[in-house]
């Protein structure tokens, strides 16, 4: 097992401390196991290029444990109040819509990278949830960061869709 699959271990397990500290109360607790979990991302990424550790585990399994951490917070946020379900669910399109873009590329020997859209989407995404986590209770800042996630993620599934729209001329 390599140093950058250990800490994406690591950021599945502070899924469920994050939550139990949010649903306690505990925002800054939250907060810091948030950004935590958040920053692992980036290490772990790092190492795995840097140290040449990229697995098949870890192509795998880093981006479902972003999805993991970031719909487990924004379905605290809807249970909250401070964010409206079709904002979740847009997003849960997203995700599963270029899940199953790629696995068709996958199946054409195709590999679709991340796109820069994409890495924004991300950004935007995880500190809209730690604005949240900090003024969430405020109805403006609550509609502008969801505003922004939802924003952001219309238009990285979109400019996947569209750039890889050749990808579905050849399903059989």
């Amino acid at each position: 097992m390599t140093t950058a699959n250990r800490i994406t271990i690591v950021r599945m397990a502070l899924i469920p401390v994050f939550l139990v500290l949010a649903y306690a109360g505990l925002r800054w607790a939250a907060l810091a196991v948030f950004i935590l979990a958040s920053l692992s991302d980036m290490v772990d990424g790092y190492i795995a290029r840097h140290y040449h550790q990229v697995t098949d585990f870890g192509k795998f399994m880093d981006p479902l444990a972003d999805k993991m951490l970031v719909l487990a917070a924004m379905v605290f946020f809807v249970e909250k109040g401070s964010m409206p379900g079709w904002a979740v669910a847009i997003v849960l399109f997203r995700e599963f819509g270029v899940s199953g873009l790629r696995l068709v590329a996958v199946e054409q020997q195709r590999v679709i990278a991340a796109a820069w859209s994409g890495k924004v989407k991300t950004t935007v995404t995880m500190i809209g949830i730690c604005v949240l986590l900090v003024f969430g209770d405020i109805p403006l800042v609550s509609g502008i960061v969801t505003g922004l996630i939802v924003a952001t993620t219309l238009y990285s599934g979109a400019e996947y869709f569209i750039k890889n729209k050749d990808v579905f001329r050849d399903v059989k």
